[in-house]
């Protein structure tokens, strides 16, 4: 995944922080190819920062 205003490397030496914004950033614009890990979402819900109509939705599809 490239974004152009994130230093990736930096952010990889917090492993939670990474992937939290990951998902964020998949969710939010889509920049990777495939499917989003439920089990990875399921983890991190209560942290991601999302639109709330958004995460509802995301938890009304996923049943979270």
């Amino acid at each position: 995944m490239k974004h152009w205003s994130v230093d990736t490397e930096k952010f990889k030496k917090t492993p939670e922080a990474y992937a939290i914004w990951k998902l964020e950033q998949m969710i939010n614009f889509g920049l990777r190819p495939g499917k989003i890990k439920r089990r990875e979402l399921s983890r991190y819900w209560n942290k991601i920062n999302l639109d709330p109509h958004k995460k509802k939705f995301l938890a009304l599809i996923l049943k979270l």
